[in-house]
């Protein structure tokens, strides 16, 4: 058994992860900041603005944690354009605290920082599948925060500290914010069937492509990367992705077939990104052959369970 430490545990992979860990018989200790923390299962509940240097050095210092996993971000890319200050302060700032209280009161701990694929940006227009070692172009708030704090991460994992950096991709499930394509679409499908929406939704760039995974599959990821520890791959960074890219109009239309009513799609300019790229996807040649892990989630399942969420949210 090990002791946890689940940055932004009530965020929605946070929860998800801290369920997986608790069930897999670790003990986990969720730290959260506002408040939802009463759902998310766990043994010890602490509560932190990872912007506060000295909070989160005592947060440290009371989990003691023997491995950490970082997930407490801002993490929606509109929220970091029209909120640039908040999300480099929460990213950047938040994430060096951290690693200060690690350094300083469990500096034999395990960290794994989750990133995100919106490094690599521009990168992506190469359209092949990217690897770890791709030149990281970003080209919005959230990822150029983000690859900042893996700068800090590498310094502090030079300077002794251990552990990896996670690059997931799009990850969708129940419970993820209608902020994101996806859960926006299974949102409006919910509410239309409802009656609360008229029978058209609303959508942005139908003809990108994205690598989709299931919110399980990524946290096993996260618990399997988690547990990996080995001094010659202290520091390394793994893509977390299933490497076949799909369609935004297929989302779409698998959902829409889950629909008990006809919609019709209306696209509208204020949901395209101001920076959006066509082709996401990545390798996962290295966490494969690094841990024991496959994607194992249809994405048609995943998605059902998904509407099923939104529709039970929509009559509550």
């Amino acid at each position: 058994m090990h002791r946890i430490l689940v940055t932004g545990a009530n965020g929605f992979a946070g929860q998800k992860l801290c369920k997986m860990l608790s069930n897999a018989g670790h003990h986990v200790i969720a730290l959260t900041y506002g408040e939802r923390h009463s759902a998310v299962q766990a043994d010890e509940h602490l509560r932190c603005d990872i912007r506060d240097a000295s909070a989160m050095a005592h947060a440290v210092e009371k989990a003691y944690p023997s491995h950490v996993v970082h997930l407490a971000a801002i993490t929606h890319v509109a929220t970091s354009f029209e909120n640039p200050v908040l999300t480099w302060q929460t990213n950047v700032i938040g994430s060096v605290n951290l690693l200060e209280a690690l350094r300083q009161h469990a500096p034999d701990a395990f960290t794994l920082f989750v990133s995100s694929s919106e490094v690599y940006g521009a990168s992506f227009q190469q359209g092949t599948p990217l690897g770890e070692a791709t030149h990281c172009q970003p080209m919005n708030p959230y990822a150029a925060s983000k690859l900042a704090a893996e700068t800090a991460f590498r310094e502090y994992f030079r300077r002794g500290l251990f552990g990896a950096i996670a690059r997931p991709f799009n990850h969708i499930g129940p419970g993820q914010s209608a902020t994101f394509v996806a859960a926006s679409f299974a949102r409006q499908i919910a509410q239309i069937e409802a009656g609360k929406q008229a029978p058209v939704l609303k959508v942005g760039n139908l003809e990108a492509y994205r690598d989709f995974l299931d919110v399980d599959d990524v946290c096993d990821a996260y618990a399997k990367l988690l547990l990996f520890r080995k001094s010659s791959g202290n520091g390394k960074c793994f893509n977390i992705c299933s490497g076949r890219p799909r369609k935004i109009s297929e989302i779409l239309e698998v959902l829409l077939n889950f629909s008990r009513i006809p919609i019709t799609i209306e696209t509208e300019p204020s949901r395209m990104r101001p920076s959006d790229i066509s082709y996401a996807t990545g390798s996962n040649a290295r966490l494969c052959a690094t841990i024991d892990w496959r994607a194992s989630y249809d994405l048609s399942l995943t998605l059902g369970n998904l509407l099923d969420y939104w529709r039970a949210e929509a009559v509550s």
